[in-house]
């Protein structure tokens, strides 16, 4: 079983998530921040990840200690999950709409961290999550997943669509990506090791 569990224990915040890269899309997410539960659990849903990710924060403080570290532990989970990475598709790309937004997602599982998103968010918060935040979830998760995501809205006018969305392609990219369609022997790189 791909599996991983992680435990990580800060001052401002103290997280436990466990990953199924195998799974069927059951999420049970409790971050203190409504909207990042919102996208997290659609991330597993639609990636179909069975995720369990507990967060206690400094949410007197504000949303960005709670936000950052869950998706840096969420984050190595699915390094660990992945192992070697043998056997991997190791990319994946999807387009997913809500209603009038489109989002595209393109991941590369290479073992070296870069993200790219532009999601064109305006409004300030959502819900209890600040905007600026939902694209630090992204980077935060490709830097501590060893990953190469590319995230971007193509189109939108409702920030909760355009935000949604993305993590809707992003899950997408992401079952794409983790698929086991190789030789369980071979990493897929030539230079045979990712």
């Amino acid at each position: 079983m791909r599996t991983a569990t992680v435990r990580r224990t800060t001052a401002e915040t103290s997280i436990t998530c466990t990953l199924s890269l195998d799974g069927t899309g059951t999420a049970s997410v409790s971050t203190g921040i409504g909207f990042l539960d919102h996208l997290l659990t659609a991330l597993a849903r639609h990636g179909r990840l069975d995720l369990e990710l507990c967060c206690t924060g400094d949410l007197h403080v504000d949303d960005h200690h709670t936000a950052e570290d869950c998706a840096l532990v969420l984050g190595r989970c699915l390094d660990e999950a992945l192992g070697d990475r043998r056997g991997v598709r190791r990319f994946g790309d999807a387009f997913a709409p809500l209603d009038e937004a489109l989002a595209r997602a393109v991941v590369d599982l290479s073992g070296r961290p870069w993200p790219e998103v532009d999601l064109g968010l305006k409004r300030e918060m959502l819900g209890g999550l600040a905007t600026e935040n939902v694209g630090h979830v992204v980077r935060s998760l490709a830097i501590a997943s060893r990953s190469c995501i590319h995230l971007d809205v193509l189109r939108g006018a409702n920030d909760h669509h355009r935000a949604e969305a993305a993590f809707k392609a992003l899950a997408l990219a992401l079952r794409s990506a983790v698929a086991l369609d190789g030789p369980a022997d071979r990493v897929p790189s030539t230079k045979e090791v990712l």
